[in-house]
């Protein structure tokens, strides 16, 4: 990171989590221990250790949130007044991590228990449907900072269509797991719901809290949507031909676990021998080496890397369309720079 981003996230960060502090009842009165509803929400935020005494984990990188307040910045406004904006996108990020991990029957997430191993699925649940309305309950706060309140009800409706295209994208993304013959376009579709639409949310409600004209909140947009769109897709890539030392997981998992990511899917529709390999009950080294072969001489990974050089291409020309200006500007593009250069 840059310096000015550096010394803008100095700022940020630490206004996005006394926010969603305050927004979730984990201020220095209030005590998870004695009240476990709130607990399990702030064991999940890394608030809180299994007994619910409070503890300080690492819990994300919170890039969504900094995308929206350097948005705001960028586009001439008090970023200060959009904090309330940032704190409710990363609540409803994480409202959809709970239920992801009970769907995908995850154990794990980020290095703990997940929340509905040690509470059950149903408490889980509850836990997460409490986390989408205190998402909501964040966003209304802008008002207490200044925000008019047209702007205010506008971001909430476009907060709740995006609510909307997240769980459609979820739907395909599990719908996907037990179909035959997924198109790539119909993955593209389910990751732009899935991933890109919040991501586009947190540059536009920056832009739009800013008082932005509805030209240039549209290009910062479009600019978070291919940012989106371009960041999963080198998490496919990643996902495959990833160093392992970097990425921080095995490499052979998403072929083990027949993962239906964009490369994987070009070649399913190009090669009868990779189609015949995941229909079978291959899961060791050979069976891995054989795919990644099939993979390469159908030339998905020259397809997937060719794509996410578009939506990169595409954030950039997007993000300078929108004319960002400022100490922000710089630094949204150096972030911009460090989501997109990963290496394959």
């Amino acid at each position: 990171m840059t310096q000015k981003l550096n010394a803008l996230s100095a700022d940020f960060l630490p206004a996005i989590e006394d926010e969603m502090r305050s927004v979730l009842g984990a201020t220095e009165q209030a005590s998870s221990a004695t009240d476990p509803f709130q607990g399990m929400i702030h064991y999940h935020m890394g608030w809180a250790d299994e007994q619910l005494n409070p503890v300080t984990i690492k819990s994300g990188k919170r890039i969504r949130p900094l995308l929206l307040l350097l948005a705001s910045s960028a586009a001439g406004g008090d970023w200060q007044q959009a904090v309330p904006a940032a704190a409710a996108v990363e609540i409803i990020h994480n409202f959809s991590l709970v239920h992801d991990d009970i769907q995908d029957n995850s154990p794990t997430r980020r290095g703990r228990a997940t929340l509905w191993t040690l509470w059950g699925q149903p408490q889980a649940i509850n836990t997460g449907d409490a986390m989408f309305a205190m998402a909501h309950l964040a966003l209304n706060r802008l008002v207490d900072r200044g925000v008019p309140a047209d702007i205010a009800v506008q971001a909430l409706r476009r907060f709740d269509e995006m609510c909307v295209d997240l769980t459609r994208g979820q739907y395909n993304d599990m719908s996907f797991e037990t179909r035959d013959g997924v198109a790539v376009d119909e993955y593209l579709a389910m990751i732009s719901g899935k991933t890109a639409a919040l991501i586009a949310l947190c540059t536009e409600l920056g832009a739009l809290v800013a008082g932005a004209d509805e030209t240039r909140v549209q290009h910062f947009a479009e600019f978070g949507r291919n940012l989106g769109l371009a960041f999963q897709i080198q998490d496919d890539i990643l996902g495959i031909w990833g160093d392992e030392s970097v990425t921080g997981k095995s490499v052979a998992t998403d072929i083990v676990t027949r993962k239906k990511t964009l490369p994987v899917l070009y070649a399913l529709a190009r090669s009868d021998d990779l189609q015949a390999l995941y229909e079978g009950n291959g899961e060791d080294g050979e069976f891995v080496r054989r795919v990644v072969t099939l993979l390469d001489e159908t030339g998905a990974r020259r397809y997937a890397v060719d794509e996410a050089k578009r939506y990169s291409d595409g954030a950039i020309d997007s993000l300078s369309a929108a004319q960002p200006s400022g100490p922000a500007a710089e630094a949204l593009f150096q972030l911009t720079d460090t989501l997109l250069r990963r290496d394959f």
